[in-house]
C-alpha cells in the first residue's frame, strides 16, 4: 500500500536528474484533479497503473501506454482519479509562465 499525503496530486518514488531536468514519478490523482494548459518541450511518457485521465485526444485507461511529442500542448483531467507512471525528460511549460509559446 502506497502512502499518499497530498490531497489532489502526489509524486512518489521519483528518480531526478535535475541539471538534464529528467524526472521519473509515480503520480496519484484524486478524483477531480486537473493539469493545467502545459507544453511538453521533450517527449512525456505515461503509462496508467489504476483509474484514468483524458485530455481533447481522448481518455488513457488502466493499463494503457501514452506519450506526447516535443512541442504538444495539453490540458489533462481526471474524473475518477488515476494512478501513473510519467516520465519527462524536461519539465512541463505551464501557460502563463515563461518560455510558454504557443504556435
Amino acid at each position: 500500500m502506497i502512502r499518499w499525503p497530498s490531497p489532489d496530486r502526489d509524486c512518489r518514488y521519483k528518480s531526478e536528474d535535475k541539471p538534464k531536468g529528467e524526472l521519473t514519478c509515480l503520480l496519484k490523482w484524486e478524483p477531480g484533479a486537473t493539469l493545467p494548459m502545459h507544453q511538453h518541450p521533450e517527449i512525456e511518457q505515461t503509462f496508467v497503473m489504476e483509474g484514468s485521465f483524458y485530455d481533447h485526444d481522448g481518455i488513457c485507461r488502466a493499463g494503457e501506454f501514452v506519450w506526447r511529442r516535443v512541442g504538444s500542448f495539453h490540458e489533462t483531467h481526471s474524473d475518477d482519479g488515476a494512478v501513473i507512471l510519467a516520465i519527462y525528460r524536461k519539465p512541463n511549460i505551464f501557460q502563463h509562465s515563461r518560455g510558454y509559446a504557443r504556435k
